[in-house]
């Protein structure tokens, strides 16, 4: 097939793009500029790319067009971000394109009520990603179940691999809470480090996007959460790292007033963004429609990271 990916440069597309190419299929990348992937492969010789703006073509309604006319059968976006940029596209490929794959977030749910967390379950979200994420999903389902548009929607985690910093156990991006694990100094976790993240390797995901156009039938209409087996609780997940690095953890606990005081601004923000949510979402829809098997657990996609950001020295250890 004839297979256009937007934003197959990304974390998702570094392994997506090499799997579509090695499984016979043509494929476009589409991006704002040619920034590399993540790993190279030898596939990404034979990908087109072609720089495309998408806030300036969907501000001149001219996006979708531009996709359509490259005539895919198979629309994989990692880039919508708002129903505005999902209708254009929508409406630009009715009738055009067998299949249109959407990336969406666990997010869309809001706060945790049962665990783990179904598709199935009511949406509340909250913060402006989670809110459009949303209603792009609302869109594109209602699009597909009402009016027979081949749309589907992935929603992954917390996305992990080589090439990029992690949420860490601290659940923000700061590389020095692994420093203090990898030290075993003290390090300080909000509230009593129950809350949890939920990461996936960034190949389980790509694997996610080309089951469901293999499994087509299953697909279409639906949107699956897609993740590690199982969330990680933030105790857990630094005790999990300091084992790693032959050390003991050694936690203390703050209430979550004290601990931001302690912290910057920007990990304080990203800390409350991630433990509000506190994902831990189900994947048996996933395995059962699409026979998603993810390779790792959320502790060895963690594990492959720390070894890139320890060799890349954005983690010192000495």
């Amino acid at each position: 097939m004839k297979i256009i990916v937007i934003g197959g440069t990304g974390h998702i597309g570094t392994y997506l793009v090499p799997h579509l190419i090695e499984a016979g299929h043509e494929v476009i990348n589409i991006s704002r500029g040619q920034r590399q992937p993540y790993q190279p492969y030898a596939a990404w010789k034979d990908v087109q790319s072609i720089e495309i703006d998408r806030e300036a073509a969907d501000r001149a309604g001219t996006f979708g067009d531009q996709i359509r006319d490259l005539h895919p059968d198979v629309v994989i976006d990692h880039k919508c971000y708002t129903v505005e940029s999902a209708r254009l596209l929508v409406e630009a490929l009715w009738d055009r394109v067998q299949h249109l794959i959407v990336c969406g977030t666990i997010w869309v749910h809001g706060h945790s009520t049962s665990v783990p967390t179904t598709e199935e379950q009511p949406r509340r979200p909250f913060g402006e990603y989670g809110i459009n994420k949303a209603a792009v999903e609302a869109y594109l389902l209602d699009q597909a179940r009402r009016r027979g548009f081949p749309a589907t929607m992935l929603h992954p985690g917390h996305i992990v691999g080589p090439g990029w910093k992690i949420v860490n156990p601290a659940a923000n991006f700061n590389p020095l809470v692994f420093e203090k694990l990898a030290r075993a100094e003290e390090l300080a976790l909000p509230n009593l480090g129950m809350e949890t993240v939920h990461h996936v390797h960034a190949e389980d995901v790509a694997q996610a996007f080309w089951k469901a156009m293999d499994n087509w039938n299953n697909a279409v209409g639906e949107s699956f959460h897609v993740t590690s087996p199982a969330a990680l609780m933030l105790r857990g997940y630094a005790e999990a790292v300091a084992a790693w690095f032959g050390k003991p953890a050694n936690l203390c606990f703050m209430p979550w007033e004290q601990w931001r005081a302690a912290v910057s601004e920007e990990d304080a923000e990203r800390t409350w963004d991630h433990i509000s949510h506190s994902p831990n979402c189900s994947i048996s829809k996933a395995q059962r429609l699409l026979h998603y098997q993810p390779r790792y657990t959320s502790q060895q996609a963690v594990f492959e990271s720390l070894d890139w950001m320890i060799s890349h020295e954005i983690i010192k250890t000495a």
